[in-house]
């Protein structure tokens, strides 16, 4: 008979969606998603990229980071800007509004972690830190980018 020790897998699993869960219910408050904050974030850290480059950091089609900019700029977080290196691109920026929401995120992030991991002392947090970095490395992962924005995996591929 199998063990009924959870496993790692699993583990991993259970406490990834109740982070997710968590930090979707504390970003909410901003009137932003995990999704939303992604990108808000990757724009922060890039000022001025492109879309074509968002989406391929993404690993998603261009026409998917036209929807997510469109909400995003609908909200008044992003503006495109007219590429001054190649006018048929845009470039993309945050807005003040979006720059004071990252601010905030970053204080609910902060906060977000510290309850998620309270079972931990620091040196336990930086030895988890580093053995999911390696997980992560090792499958593949690109580092800051959540794999949701893919969306569920097809059938066959």
């Amino acid at each position: 008979m199998p063990s009924i020790q959870p496993r790692p897998a699993f583990l991993l699993a259970q406490v990834g969606a109740h982070a997710a869960r968590r930090f979707a219910e504390r970003v909410a408050v901003l009137g932003v998603a995990p999704s939303d904050v992604g990108v808000l974030r990757m724009i922060l850290t890039t000022p001025g990229r492109s879309q074509q480059s968002l989406a391929e950091e993404l690993g998603v089609v261009p026409s998917r980071v036209v929807t997510l900019l469109d909400a995003l700029e609908g909200k008044g977080l992003v503006e495109r800007r007219r590429n001054p290196a190649d006018r048929r691109n845009y470039a993309l920026h945050l807005t003040e509004e979006g720059a004071r929401v990252m601010a905030a995120v970053w204080e609910l992030g902060a906060a977000h972690e510290d309850e998620l991991l309270a079972a931990l002392d620091a040196g336990q947090r930086a030895h988890l830190t580093a053995l999911l970095e390696a997980v992560a490395v090792h499958q593949g992962l690109t580092a800051g980018v959540h794999p949701g924005y893919q969306g569920p995996p097809r059938a066959g591929g």
